[in-house]
């Protein structure tokens, strides 16, 4: 079970690194192809740069630490 157990934390690892990776490189990327569409008055280039990424940071650690803990409980290993 052990290497079940890292199979998966590991599976996780890799998506919250593709995540960060997205969020912190390919948003910036495209955010001039982004300028045309507009929110509440506001370029969405310009603010996925801002503060897009920055809530994506946020709610994507709430994620994992969840799911992480699920994992945990899968294999018995959780915290008390």
């Amino acid at each position: 079970t052990g290497e079940a157990y890292w199979k998966k934390t590991s599976g996780l690892m890799w998506t919250m690194l593709g995540l960060w990776f997205f969020a912190s490189f390919g948003v910036h990327l495209f955010a001039t192809a982004l300028n045309p569409i507009h929110i509440f008055g506001v370029p969405l280039g310009f603010y996925m740069a801002a503060q897009g990424s920055l809530i994506v940071f946020v709610v994507a650690l709430f994620w994992f630490a969840k799911r992480q803990n699920e994992i945990d409980e899968e294999f018995g290993v959780q915290e008390d």
